[in-house]
């Protein structure tokens, strides 16, 4: 099954979190992919320690993509894809029940993955109705929504952000 949760408000990766806690919890074995993050969101930590959560996170990504130079957009983009074909082997030895891609579309959307590596991925999970696939971040096009089993689009009614307030450490990061 696709799970995708997307838009502009705050939640997405929240969202699939929590989902990957609930399959943890449920003894499935999950597979955590941080894309566009260096793993220093705060709920890295946790979830490291989670039996059957695996956790990967982009090590080279530390700016902003609109922030990098075309060097480190390489560096991230090569980094990336190996986060995705480490993927494809796992669906491949049929190691993961649940396979969380964090903020994809972001990368999708800056050119800093490849769109085949993750029709791929989809197209695996979709013939296979007891494993499940999260997507998550802002934009997706509509080549990837319809492959959604779940489809939930977070819309932001009030944000601090607007009243000048910045990310705070434990609540968006």
């Amino acid at each position: 099954m696709i799970h995708i949760y997307s838009g502009d408000g705050k939640g997405k990766t929240t969202a699939a979190v929590g989902l990957a806690i609930r399959a943890a919890g449920a003894g499935l074995r999950v597979h955590f992919c941080q894309f566009l993050k260096n793993g220093s969101s705060s709920e890295i930590a946790v979830l490291r320690q989670i039996s059957g959560m695996t956790v990967r996170y982009c090590d080279v990504c530390k700016k902003f993509s609109f922030q990098m130079n075309e060097e480190e957009k390489k560096a991230v983009r090569k980094f990336h894809n190996s986060m995705l074909d480490e993927v494809c082997n796992l669906i491949n030895r049929e190691e993961a029940d649940m396979i969380v891609l964090d903020e994809i579309f972001g990368a999708y959307n800056s050119g800093l993955v490849d769109s085949d590596k993750i029709f791929e991925i989809i197209g695996k999970i979709s013939a296979n109705e007891k494993k499940e696939l999260v997507l998550t971040g802002r934009s997706p096009e509509k080549a990837f929504l319809k492959y959604a089993d779940y489809h939930s689009n977070i819309e932001p009614l009030r944000h601090p952000f607007t009243k000048g307030i910045h990310a705070r450490k434990g609540i968006e990061y």
